[in-house]
């Protein structure tokens, strides 16, 4: 049985990407509950304020994942205020339009990728030297239940949620030699307002009630029922504690068992 202190993370250095708002904000409060000294970053510094007067203890930088020198510059901030790294959670991502493939726009589908793979990419490059120093680590790249289903009219999502699962599988099997531990979570349909936001686009493009369209989503899901952001938050700490010290290159999915995604 595992100890009680297991899931203790006392001490230990934290950034969560997108940790102002959703399942990033879950994420950061979930890891201060447990000791963790957190950074957060985003690009809505209202956000980024609002979660720091709520959580005094943690730091933040406005940052775009995607440009390489504000993520430079994100990780000499770190380095001033933590002193380094022990856990990097690669939460920051968006939705990407909801269009049938012939509607997509390039744009489009640059952005989409763009946000959750290069970013993802480019905090990770960020945070492993330091972590192959002290020879340790954990990292949680987070997917989604697009990672493993078909998602109709999704493509960009589809394409970088499924693209996190390969990152996740290769860093877990390169890094592992030097102590750091790689895994991903993937949501599923996680109660709140970009879920909200999600539904009604997907009511539109189907020409349907978004509470048609609501039911149909939930009609596939085992549970039948939404997971929350404070589910997911559970899982990311269980990764990062010593409860998952031997755990890497997984993906674990929080989500009521999603059996498809609506065609």
């Amino acid at each position: 049985m595992a100890s009680p202190l297991a899931f203790d993370l006392n001490g230990r250095r934290a950034l969560v990407t997108g940790g102002a708002q959703g399942i990033g904000l879950a994420i950061t409060q979930a890891l201060v509950a447990h000791g963790a000294r957190v950074h957060i970053c985003g690009t809505n510094a209202v956000a980024l304020n609002q979660a720091s007067q709520s959580l005094p203890s943690i730091t933040s930088s406005v940052t775009d994942i995607t440009s390489e020198s504000q993520v430079t510059a994100m990780f000499a901030d770190i380095a001033q205020h933590l002193g380094g790294l022990d856990i990097l959670v690669n939460n920051a991502g968006i939705a990407g339009p909801t269009a049938s493939i012939e509607d997509i726009h390039l744009a489009d589908w640059t952005q989409c990728l763009d946000v959750n793979l290069t970013g993802t990419f480019l905090c990770t490059r960020g945070a492993v030297p330091g972590m192959k120093q002290r020879q340790h680590g954990s990292i949680v790249n987070i997917g989604s239940v697009a990672s493993r289903l078909a998602f109709p009219r999704r493509s960009p999502y589809s394409a970088s949620k499924y693209g996190v699962i390969g990152l996740t599988e290769t860093w877990a099997t390169e890094l592992g030699p030097h102590k750091i531990r790689v895994n991903a979570v993937l949501p599923g349909i996680v109660e709140g307002p970009r879920q909200d936001r999600v539904l009604a686009a997907s009511a539109h493009a189907a020409g349907v009630a978004e509470q048609e369209m609501r039911d149909r989503v939930l009609q596939r899901v085992s549970l039948r029922s939404m997971v929350s952001a404070d589910d997911v938050a559970a899982a990311v700490v269980f990764l990062c504690s010593d409860a998952g010290a031997s755990i890497t290159g997984q993906s674990l999915s929080v989500d009521g068992n999603v059996e498809t995604l609506v065609r």
